[in-house]
């Protein structure tokens, strides 16, 4: 007996329920054309009331200056770039998920290669503000960009980790934004075709470029996919290793060591695939698209939650290692403050969250529980948040003199520009649920009859 089409009955179909094209096109197309639920406009207007707080803050801030957050002298940057790292890797799993598992063309990323993607860009807006109003002047950020001005010969300063942060967020934006938006394509005109007024179809036939689905079109399509996957996959590396400068190279105790970039890399990674299995659990449930995002999906993303925890874990073991081992005094102090210092609580807080918690993964039973993976994925993305918090504040706040020790506590307004961010986050994701096809359903449709669930049961001589 074989397969006919070659494809192993060992793995689990990815599409269930004996779904068909039409059926497919009606399910996803659903949650654009017809009314939202209660459950989304439940989330909606709590997602714009955080990021209208978030907006009345940073208004603030511009007003009053950066005086109104908790930055001290000693503790110069905290809570924003804390953020900012935080929000910069949540949306590395976007670029993973479409660009490196596409090269090696692997099916089960189409169910939620557009909702990562998506993520990719919300997070890196979300990223983008901490540094443009940390700055303090907003309106003169323009400043960063190796343009003219009207200094004439003035340019920017090239040894600037700021500036390598400009370079790192308008590249990886520029390209995810191209990438996610050619992958809608294909959904766009099929969303035109079944829009039933002139202005819907005049909208989505200007934002489908004149798809016509010919195979000039798809050839084309492959061949540019393929093209932006090879650009995009160094950028998932590279990035955060941009990032991760940010504080390697200075002598801040700490912060001064070479495991920074691989560790920031595989930290991103698994932030990233924490939240996107945060909106998929809802997205399937809220959106009714069981059949499409399988527990296999979930049961897969979470084998890549226990490879990166695991290497993260690694990470924090070698940094003690080598803090010991370097016989520096200096470094041995940084990290017995962190374990044991007055921030201890941030510290364990992190270890718990992204080393402990992603080990029950393990388990088959945990692994392929819906609520277990829900709650264990919002445990992960707060402890990669204490993560950044730990390596920022706790190298900051003890000084090389006694003198210049101070304690840091973020105030409300910096609470509010956070939670604001988290509001503009699922705002936009929100809204993008109900314009675009939150399923690849042109690529998913590729695959109906190698990995459907009622092809899968078939076999010939």
């Amino acid at each position: 007996m074989s397969q006919a089409n070659h494809e192993s009955v060992v793995r689990d179909p990815l599409i269930l329920g004996k779904k068909t094209y039409h059926q497919m096109t009606e399910d996803i197309c659903r949650p654009i054309e017809g009314k939202a639920n209660k459950y989304w406009w439940v989330s909606f207007i709590i997602a714009l009331t955080a990021m209208i707080w978030g907006l009345l803050c940073l208004s603030y801030t511009i007003g009053t200056g950066i005086g109104a957050w908790g930055a001290n002298k000693t503790v110069g940057w905290a809570w924003d770039i804390t953020n900012f790292v935080w929000w910069i890797g949540i949306g590395h799993a976007g670029t993973l998920i479409s660009a490196i598992l596409l090269l090696f063309r692997q099916r089960w990323r189409m169910s939620i290669n557009r909702s990562a993607e998506a993520m990719t860009i919300f997070a890196v807006i979300c990223a983008g503000l901490f540094p443009l109003f940390h700055t303090g002047r907003p309106w003169l950020d323009y400043w960063m960009v190796p343009m003219a001005n009207q200094f004439g010969s003035l340019w920017v300063n090239f040894n600037s980790p700021l500036l390598w942060d400009v370079f790192a967020i308008s590249t990886y934006f520029s390209v995810s934004l191209v990438f996610w938006y050619l992958g809608l394509l294909p959904d766009l005109a099929t969303v035109r075709d079944r829009c039933v007024t002139p202005t819907k179809r005049f909208i989505y036939g200007l934002l489908s470029f004149g798809w016509k689905g010919t195979a000039r079109d798809w050839h084309r399509f492959e061949e540019v996919s393929l093209v932006l996957a090879g650009l995009s996959t160094p950028l998932v590396l590279s990035v955060h290793t941009i990032v991760s400068f940010d504080f390697a190279t200075s002598i801040v105790p700490g912060w001064h060591t070479t495991i920074f970039p691989p560790y920031f890399v595989a930290g991103a990674i698994f932030s990233g695939f924490a939240m996107v299995l945060t909106l998929m659990i809802i997205a399937r449930k809220v959106l009714g698209l069981e059949s499409y995002i399988t527990m296999q999906h979930i049961e897969l993303m979470n084998k890549i939650i226990i490879l990166t925890g695991s290497i993260v874990g690694v990470a924090y073991l070698t940094e003690f290692f080598i803090a010991w081992y370097s016989g520096v005094k200096y470094e041995a102090y940084a990290f017995q403050n962190r374990m044991f210092g007055p921030y201890w609580w941030a510290y364990w807080s992190m270890m718990t969250c992204n080393v402990i918690s992603p080990q029950l993964f393990w388990f088959k039973k945990i692994r392929t529980s819906i609520n277990a993976t829900f709650i264990l994925s919002i445990i992960v993305n707060i402890g990669m948040w204490f993560e950044r918090f730990v390596i920022i504040v706790t190298s900051l706040h003890r000084d090389f003199l006694p003198s210049s020790w101070v304690m840091y506590s973020p105030t409300y307004i910096e609470v509010g520009i956070f939670v604001g961010t988290i509001g503009l986050f699922f705002t936009l994701f929100l809204i993008f649920s109900r314009v675009f096809p939150v399923i690849a359903l042109a690529e998913l449709k590729s695959i109906l009859k190698k990995t459907g669930n009622q092809f899968k049961k078939k076999s010939v001589l």
